[in-house]
């Protein structure tokens, strides 16, 4: 009976300590997930989490807004109601600065609103008129560097959302009416009130843009998805470049910060991919075979002049069986002559040196009708080193790995040799995929090896990376996926996994590998059929202030820390973005912290947040907001 009664006491005593350990586990469990739960969770707006601030840090200023009815609301983020929250990081780090204070950033003068660091008219006089060298890149000294913040202009307003952008932009954004006088005529761009309006037309397309592309269409192929990405020299407002967007094609377009005032600002207002450059006497700042295709419609580039030079570096960026298109002076000059008030022998006499030039790189002409005449790059230089033995110059270079290199590297002239091919049917460095596939098919130069340390494995395992960031994304910015951030900028790029898993938004990604970076994959990005720049990120970038709605910045700042000046990096960021925009950093605590402490003083409001695998990871995100602020009205 003893015994009987001694083991019921041993169960019961097992079975309390069971329920105690259950019940200590259930409350940790608890806690963990509600402690999650609380530091992850963010509004459903950006303008919910961050105030406003004016120029008088503790006045709350309104978003100056308009009663057209023709037009929509402005974004949504600009009449939410703030609330409080604690911005404070639980993951500090103590810093070597101690006792660290908040130092503010003052705006700079009004004057610099339109600021562009690198494409300063009154510096580039310094320089020779020769190829244009004088509106090629010059950034300033190290005594010309500006540590201030850049003022939008008085009643600044948040741009229309995509597609409304792309028809109009608020005048008081750029307040600069020259191009709606000089191009009346060429319904480029016109005034409506506090509007201004795009009717999609352009010199050599007054019909407007969306016609004169259906003519192209009819010449070639542009919808099967064999035709992807564009350049577009001298681009004015991009109509060509917006209109190609309803067609799956994106397009880099490019002009310079000339006598057309603004004419990339207002691109880029309008929701359309665009950068300032120039053909000059350097290469343009992207690898080689990074387009199918390349646009000039009376772009004034001098394609006869310097033995073809310019039209040897636009076969250097053109992909192997890819497209160039020339309308304006001198093509149909029989019809226009008069018009363009130049005699008939001078115009044949270029068409002639352009054709002649063409030939010399072993292109095709495709067809020329009406306007328009059309070339085409060989799919590989099997037939065209047998040319050469006859027509040397311009020669091949010699084969070297720095085809895809261009920055501040000098034009040559020599035809980009193309990887060998096996026959004359074979595409050089490999045939892509039509789109849409190409954006997750592997790209040519990784199947073939020419990124160190990178296989198709770690392609396919970023693509995933990307798939889960996003994700997460979308929880702590809804707004990612509705649209609210048009124009964004992917600062360390890597190969393209951002832009890869944005493609489903209405949302396009200026995809920018760094020259200090690692690996140098910019042409895999293109591959992808994606777009982006070479940048050294200790210098300004080439757009104007106020371009960009989000940008991206993994491990950038991680690159550049023994480099350059933090916060000067920061100032150019704060430049190029809009009002109300947001950043997204991704780095080691430490750097966030330092970053945090900067930003404080530049108007911006910002949290640390987790990684998306949680707590333990040891890089975590830094999620930022630009205040609305303008500049005094003069």
């Amino acid at each position: 009976m003893a015994k009987e009664n001694s083991g019921h006491q041993a169960a019961e005593a097992k079975r309390k300590r069971l329920t105690w350990i259950l019940c200590v586990s259930g409350l940790c469990i608890l806690s963990y997930v509600l402690g999650a739960w609380q530091n992850n969770t963010v509004p459903n707006s950006s303008a919910q989490v961050f105030q406003r601030m004016g120029c008088d840090e503790t006045k709350t200023q309104t978003n100056p807004s308009s009663s057209d009815d023709d037009v929509d609301n402005l974004s949504s983020s600009s009449s939410s109601e703030p609330v409080e929250l604690d911005f404070e990081s639980h993951h500090k780090l103590e810093l070597k600065i101690t006792n660290q204070t908040v130092k503010n950033i003052e705006p700079c003068d009004m004057s610099l609103s339109e600021y562009t660091p690198c494409e300063d008219r009154e510096r580039g006089r310094r320089f020779d008129r020769n190829m244009m060298k004088y509106r090629e890149r010059h950034c300033p000294s190290k005594d010309e560097l500006l540590y201030c913040l850049i003022p939008p202009p008085p009643n600044y307003n948040i741009p229309f959302k995509w597609p409304q952008s792309r028809d109009y932009a608020w005048y008081d954004n750029i307040p600069h009416k020259e191009l709606s006088i000089e191009k009346a005529i060429q319904n480029w761009i016109q005034v409506e009130g506090e509007k201004f309006k795009f009717p999609g037309g352009g010199t050599m397309f007054p019909r407007g843009a969306d016609a004169y592309i259906d003519d192209i269409a009819r010449l070639i192929p542009l919808t099967d998805g064999a035709i992807r990405t564009a350049i577009d020299t001298g681009c004015g407002v991009a109509s060509f470049g917006a209109y190609l967007l309803r067609r799956d094609i994106v397009a880099m377009s490019f002009a310079p910060r000339d006598t057309h005032e603004a004419q990339v600002q207002f691109a880029l207002e309008r929701g359309v991919p665009a950068i300032i450059g120039i053909m000059g006497s350097r290469r343009l700042p992207y690898p080689a075979r990074a387009f199918d295709l390349a646009h000039c419609s009376r772009c004034l580039i001098p394609w006869f002049e310097n033995d073809g030079l310019y039209l040897t570096e636009v076969d250097r960026v053109l992909r192997p069986g890819g497209y160039w298109i020339l309308s304006g002076p001198p093509i149909n000059w029989k019809k226009y002559w008069k018009g363009w008030e130049r005699t008939q022998e001078d115009l044949k006499q270029e068409q002639d040196s352009i054709e002649n030039a063409a030939r010399s790189l072993c292109w095709k002409k495709v067809t020329e009708k009406g306007d328009l005449s059309i070339w085409q790059k060989p799919i590989n230089h099997v037939e065209c080193k047998k040319l050469k033995r006859v027509h040397k110059s311009p020669p091949i270079c010699s084969q070297s790995d720095q085809n895809d290199f261009a920055w501040y590297k000098d034009l040559e002239s020599c035809v980009t040799p193309l990887p060998e091919a096996n026959s004359a049917e074979e595409f050089a460095g490999g045939a892509l995929e039509d789109w849409p596939d190409r954006a997750f098919a592997v790209p040519p130069r990784i199947i073939r090896g020419t990124i160190p340390e990178i296989n198709a494995e770690k392609f396919r395992e970023d693509n995933e990376v990307w798939k889960e960031r996003i994700a997460y994304y979308k929880q702590i910015i809804p707004e990612i996926s509705k649209g609210r951030f048009r124009n964004i900028m992917d600062m360390n790029a890597y190969l393209g996994g951002f832009a890869a898993a944005m493609v489903k938004y209405p949302s396009w990604v200026m995809n920018v590998v760094p020259v200090d970076a690692e690996k140098q994959t910019l042409g895999a990005i293109y591959e992808r059929g994606f777009i982006g720049t070479y940048q050294d990120w200790c210098e300004g970038f080439s757009t104007y202030p106020r371009t960009y709605d989000l940008i991206h910045a993994g491990g950038l700042l991680s690159i550049y820390e023994s480099r350059c000046d933090m916060t000067l990096i920061l100032l150019e960021m704060d430049r190029i973005l809009r009002p109300e925009g947001t950043v997204v950093f991704r780095d080691n605590v430490e750097t966030l912290t330092k970053i945090q402490s900067l930003t404080n003083g530049m108007r911006w409001q910002s949290r640390i947040m987790d990684h998306e695998k949680g707590p333990f990871n040891p890089e975590k995100i830094l999620l930022a907001v630009k205040s609305y602020w303008t500049g005094p009205s003069s």
